[in-house]
């Protein structure tokens, strides 16, 4: 035989040289999540050694992870519910603990690239990312709350937003508002493509933002339906995003790479939540490696296309890359 590839594998070394996907701690962004109070770090039973911290010992946490060369982080908060109401009023509360903690996450760590989340579901009363009225998600009138959100947090030190609501319009509104206030810089990572989808069961968890009343499948995307992702990706392109993402990250590799082969722009992907828990429950019933699944996993990410991950493992990653 000419044509021998086991010659590429004879060792670790050459290995080394023929790898194709790369990972390294550039392309990770580390979701986070806080609540008020102080001295707290409560677990989030449903995704183990991920916690909601309090303020205080966040910045602790914020400082570990940038010295493991975590460079960006996702901020989820989590509100009580005598703080929700169904015009999520409270996102934009100048006072609120969350564009509170925004502002000194970036005093203290200027260069931490920190990604807020644009949408309702944290601050409404009934757990929607979009308006309720007469039990319809109202596309429109949610434009408005948004976009107020939106400008809250970049006054706040926000690098960029992250619309996760996924309602029509809302990119142009949001780049809209950003730049007549000014925040010409702040970049839009736009949750172009997020489906509904069964994965986000601990997320909803972490927030305690489940819907009240029915689904989320009238605005987030059929898991049945690719063609539809290119639709979303070329829409959010146009109207402003500077980042496109897909969500979840695992089963949806073949739109990450549609995304991919058909856009300019970076695309992003969530390891969400519940793919972040199946590793770690199969690892704790001894069924996994969990180490070396967690970077298949992201290696699978990474070679279908995405520029950026955000996952639930960077810490992981960022210890093992330490030994």
């Amino acid at each position: 035989m000419l044509i021998r590839p086991r010659r590429n594998r004879k060792s670790a070394a050459i290995r080394h040289l023929v790898q194709e996907t790369q990972l390294s701690m550039h392309y990770f962004i580390y979701p986070m999540f806080i609540t008020d109070g102080k001295n707290l770090k409560i677990e989030i039973k449903s995704m183990p050694n991920i916690f909601r911290f309090s303020l205080d010992l966040l910045l602790i946490e914020i400082a570990e992870c940038m010295k493991l060369g975590i460079e960006a982080i996702a901020l989820f908060p989590h509100y009580e519910e005598h703080k929700k109401d169904p015009l999520a009023s409270e996102s934009w509360n100048n006072q609120t603990f969350y564009l509170r903690a925004i502002a000194t996450i970036k005093s203290q760590f200027p260069t931490l690239i920190l990604m807020s989340d644009v949408a309702m579901d944290p601050y409404s009363s009934d757990g929607h990312d979009g308006f309720v009225q007469d039990g319809k998600i109202l596309n429109d009138e949610t434009l408005e709350i948004l976009g107020r959100m939106a400008v809250a947090q970049a006054k706040a030190g926000a690098d960029i937003v992250g619309p996760s609501d996924m309602m029509d319009g809302r990119i142009a509104y949001i780049r809209k508002e950003l730049d007549n206030e000014g925040f010409i810089d702040v970049s839009i990572m736009s949750y172009s493509v997020k489906y509904a989808s069964a994965f986000y069961g601990p997320f909803r968890d972490a927030l305690d933002s489940a819907p009240k009343l029915g689904d989320k499948k009238t605005y987030q995307m059929n898991p049945a339906n690719s063609r539809e992702a290119l639709l979303e990706a070329q829409l959010d392109t146009q109207e402003g995003a500077d980042f496109l993402m897909v969500k979840p990250a695992g089963a949806y590799l073949d739109i990450i790479k549609i995304l991919h082969d058909n856009s300019t722009l970076p695309i992003a992907a969530y390891q969400v939540s519940g793919e972040y828990a199946m590793l770690k429950a199969a690892s704790q019933n001894g069924w996994i490696d969990y180490q070396k699944c967690m970077i298949e996993s992201l290696m699978a990410i990474k070679r279908a296309g995405a520029s950026i991950i955000l996952s639930y493992c960077a810490k992981d990653f960022a210890l093992t890359l330490a030994k």
